[in-house]
């Protein structure tokens, strides 16, 4: 799936290059490099959004840029904290980027598994029951947020299966990375080599996919737009 735009593909490959960079920061602990490079992950997915999309925006595109945007947050704002503090402003930052992306996917909802597959919310329900279970006996006084942003992005992902598969996968993805960071904090026997790595590969996959599959939501309404406008001209 490419961009329809020279910027969007210019904004695609930006992305790549940078997102790469960023990995290799992570696997060899180069920390100025890393910090630096995840910086730049969301603004660049923004201009693909915006470089991709008609105006006026959608409600559907506006939400997912505020998510962009404090995504970003969550990735740049906890650098200027340390400990207990720096954890809170990120998944502060985090919990208003999935609120974002729930009331974006909200008005899908009807052709998301809620409705159409509603057998499968098993899955994400063990998925997040997992985590909070490995989790819980060991957050201390950050339960009651970590509780509530388990909740906010497992409604997130259910409701992301209303766009197509593409967000489907992107968001389920997000949780496999937040997942992920939820253990290495909380988790006293978890221990996975270059976390950190693994952390930025799925949460920079899963943003990238969740964009990907809006803007092709995007494009598909801007085309039966554009073709219902040419009947009535027509006729």
């Amino acid at each position: 799936m490419l961009p329809r735009t020279s910027a969007g593909r210019a904004a695609l490959a930006a992305y790549h290059v940078v997102a790469g960079v960023h990995l290799v920061g992570q696997w060899t602990g180069a920390r100025t490099l890393s910090d630096v490079t995840q910086w730049c992950l969301m603004p660049l997915l923004a201009v693909l959004v915006l470089v991709e999309t008609p105006r006026p925006r959608s409600h559907l595109t506006g939400l997912v840029l505020l998510a962009l945007g404090w995504s970003w947050l969550g990735d740049s704002a906890p650098d200027a904290f340390s400990g207990d503090v720096a954890f809170l402003v990120m998944v502060g930052c985090f919990l208003v980027a999935q609120v974002a992306y729930v009331a974006a996917f909200w008005p899908f909802r009807r052709a998301s598994v809620l409705t159409v597959r509603p057998r499968w919310l098993w899955v994400y329900g063990v998925l997040v029951a997992a985590v909070l279970a490995a989790c819980a006996p060991h957050a201390g006084p950050l339960l009651v947020p970590v509780v509530l942003y388990a909740l906010c992005i497992g409604t997130m992902a259910v409701l992301a299966t209303g766009l197509g598969p593409w967000v489907a996968a992107g968001a389920l993805v997000f949780v496999v990375s937040d997942a992920l960071i939820a253990l290495g904090a909380f988790a006293p026997w978890w221990e996975l080599p270059q976390q950190g790595f693994w952390v930025m590969l799925t949460y920079g996959a899963g943003q990238l996919l969740i964009v990907l599959g809006v803007l092709t939501r995007v494009w598909a309404h801007s085309g039966r737009r554009i073709s219902s406008s040419s009947g009535r001209n027509s006729s």
